[in-house]
Parts: structure tokens; sequence; C-alpha cells
């Protein structure tokens, strides 16, 4: 069947659906904000912060290159995307249940609850992911790309910023564990509602990519590297400018460390760092067509490397305000950069390949939080933070060779 331009507007709007509503879940379930102070109150150290941030950051995107060669030998996707989303919404569910009713629970074992099923969460939408981008690549018009990357920032960040106050407010009516456990709830009826978006979906391409085992998956991989000449510096890309969305946990620790911040602050944090996605989005949006990839990936680089400067000079909560503000700022430009970028390097047929590279190149965002969790214990965060800003410095040669004209 051929995708015309009523089935690419039909599935745009199943797509913004899910979006709107998975922007919901996401701000109840933060994982630079939410995630990390709750598990500071359970008692966690560095180390198992640097843990949980490295499952969900880069441990989850690295087990595409697991999921994608499985993947590409079917020409349909969608069931893949449903099993993986639906995986998100128990986990979630399981959150909520278990931080409720956590007083029946050893503190020890409410740790490692967590981490499994943020574990499953996070590798759940690893392997949707798989099948979400070939799905998005097939599925809309590509005149319509861009644009609906816009719009979709638009909308979901008017969404985020409402419910940021909400989640403000629920983080504050109670204390830990309780006001945790509704947190989740409301993400996981969230996530429900989203998956609906993908239900509404028409996958009318067939893509299939034959990969008959690992061997040969690595040989096409080898190929496309062969061949593709800007797949190399994607790949350096992501594995440097991708530490940058990993280092807000790490300032939640700070934060709590030296500061001794409250619920009401972690609120505060989650509602600035909204505001910056917000308005960059409605930046883009109103500037779809005018600007360039290449120049929102030098502007996040140029930023992240202002973070741990502001952090180190930070003298209270309105320090933390601003910093995470531009947080939201380089959440919003690496987003919709890194996936513009790889849809133009891609084509139909090797999508989900690509995306599976993709996620293998996610090594370093992956190792990083490990690292750096285990430097803070033994030495500080002074020599984190230089870390961090060498590996945003190497990724300046990265986005200069890819070159993105688009």
């Amino acid at each position: 069947m051929k995708l015309t331009a009523a089935l690419s507007q039909q599935n745009v709007f199943a797509l913004l659906w899910h979006s709107g509503f998975l922007a919901i879940a996401m701000v109840f379930m933060d994982v630079d904000t939410i995630i990390p102070a709750m598990l500071v109150d359970a008692g966690g150290s560095a180390v198992q912060i640097g843990i949980l941030t490295a499952i969900m950051l880069g441990g989850s995107s690295f087990t595409q290159l697991i999921y994608a060669p499985f993947i590409s030998n079917f020409n349909y996707k969608k069931k893949f995307l449903l099993l993986g989303i639906n995986s998100r919404i128990f986990s979630l569910l399981g959150l909520g249940i278990m931080l409720y009713f956590s007083s029946l629970i050893d503190e020890t074992n409410i740790i490692w609850m967590i981490f499994i099923l943020i574990t499953i969460f996070s590798f759940g939408g690893a392997f949707a992911n798989v099948s979400y981008t070939d799905i998005l690549g097939k599925s809309i018009l590509q005149e319509s790309r861009k644009p609906f990357f816009s719009i979709r920032q638009l909308i979901t960040g008017v969404i985020l910023f409402a419910a940021a106050f909400f989640a403000k407010k629920v983080l504050t009516i109670s204390d830990y564990p309780t006001n945790y456990g509704y947190m989740f709830f409301i993400a996981f009826g969230a996530l429900l509602m989203a998956s609906l978006g993908f239900w509404k979906l028409k996958e009318v391409i067939p893509s299939r990519l034959e990969i008959k085992n690992p061997n040969h998956f690595f040989r096409l991989i080898k190929s496309e590297w062969k061949q593709n000449e800007k797949l190399k510096y994607f790949l350096g890309f992501i594995n440097t400018m991708g530490v940058s969305i990993s280092l807000l946990p790490f300032i939640i620790l700070y934060a709590k460390d030296f500061y001794q911040i409250q619920n009401a602050d972690t609120g505060s944090f989650l509602l600035y760092k909204i505001m910056g996605s917000v308005a960059t989005g409605f930046i883009l949006f109103f500037m779809a067509g005018r600007y360039k990839y290449r120049y929102l990936l030098y502007g996040g680089a140029v930023l992240s490397l202002s973070l741990p400067v502001l952090t180190l000079l930070s003298s209270g909560i309105l320090s933390f305000i601003i910093i995470f503000l531009i947080g939201g700022v380089i959440y919003t430009t690496y987003t919709i950069a890194m996936n513009g970028v790889l849809l133009e390097i891609s084509a139909n047929e090797n999508r989900t390949l690509y995306t599976g590279i993709a996620g293998a190149g996610n090594i370093l965002p992956a190792l990083f939080p490990l690292l750096g969790g285990w430097i803070i214990k033994l030495y500080g965060f002074l020599p984190f933070f230089i870390l961090f800003m060498l590996v945003i410095l190497s990724s300046l040669f990265f986005i200069y060779k890819i070159n993105c004209n688009k």
C-alpha cells in the first residue's frame, strides 16, 4: 500500500497523541530529577545513582544493538512497538504499588526493586524505540518530518509545562515514599493513554532487512561503516555529546549533599528544566525550515560546557534553577538534532539497522555515569566535572565532521 498524504496525516495525529500523554508520564518519572531524588531519599549512594543513570540513559540504548537484528527480519514492526510500551506501562504500575506499600518492605529490597523495575522500563523503551524509529521514518512523508518534530516539541512542551506544576504539587502533598507512589501511579495512567496512539498507527510500507545471524549483522554494520562516511562521525557524536544528558542526576546529588534540598526544590528544578525545554521547542517550531541541525549541535555543546562551571559557582537554590533551565534547553536541542540527523543519514530499508548501530554507539554514555559515580565517591565532584567537560569538548570535532546541511 502506498503512503498517501491522508495516511501520513493520520499517523502524525496518532504520534502526536502518543507524544502528548508520554510527556505527562515522563514528567512524573523524570530521569534527571524525580528518579535520582527518589533513590537518594531511599538511601541510594553516588555509585548507585551512577548505575541507575547508566541503565536509564546509556544501557537502554546499548541494548538496541541486541534488539535490532531480531526486529529487522520482520516486514512490519508495530507488534514489537506495542510489546515494548506495554512492558513500560506495567513497570510504572509496579513502581507505584511498591512505593505506596513500601512500609511493608525492607529498605534494601526497595532499592533492589527500584533497580529491577526501572531496568524493565528502560529496556522496554529501547525495544520499542527500534520499531518506533523504523515506523516513524516510513509512516510520515519526508517533507512533513521537520514540521512534525517541531510541532511535537511544541505540543509536548505545553503539556510538560502544565504537568510540571501538578507534579510539583504532588511531590509536596506527602512525604517519601507515598508522594513518589502517587507520582508513578499518574505516570502509569498517562502512559496507558499514550499507548492508544500506537494502536491507531497505520504501518503500510514493509521494511525488511534480513539478518541471518550475529555474524551477518556485524558484517552489515562493517559495510555501512565503510560506505557511509557520516555514520562514523554520527557515532562519535552520540558517544561524546550523549553524556550531556547524564549530568543532571549528579547535579541533584550535588545539591542534596551541599544544600540539603527538599521535595519542593526538586519540583522547582523539574519545572524550570521543562520551562527551558518548552521555550526551546517554541523557538524551533517557529523557526522550522530555517534552522539547521548543525547549529543545534554546536549550541548544545557550548551550553553543556557551562553546566559544571555554574554548578561549582552555585550559591543557592536560584543557581540550580538556572542550571536546570539550561539543562532543559540542552535536552531538547540534542533530542531534535540527534533524531533528525539519524533519519537523514539512513533510508527506509536500513533504518532499523541504523537505530541498532546508534544504540551500540552509546557505549560511553552508558559507562560514563558508572565512572562518574565512582569518581565522585573517591575524589569528589571537581575531577568528575573536568572529565565531563573534556568529553563534551571532543564532541565539537564530530559535529564539524558530520556537517549536516539540513
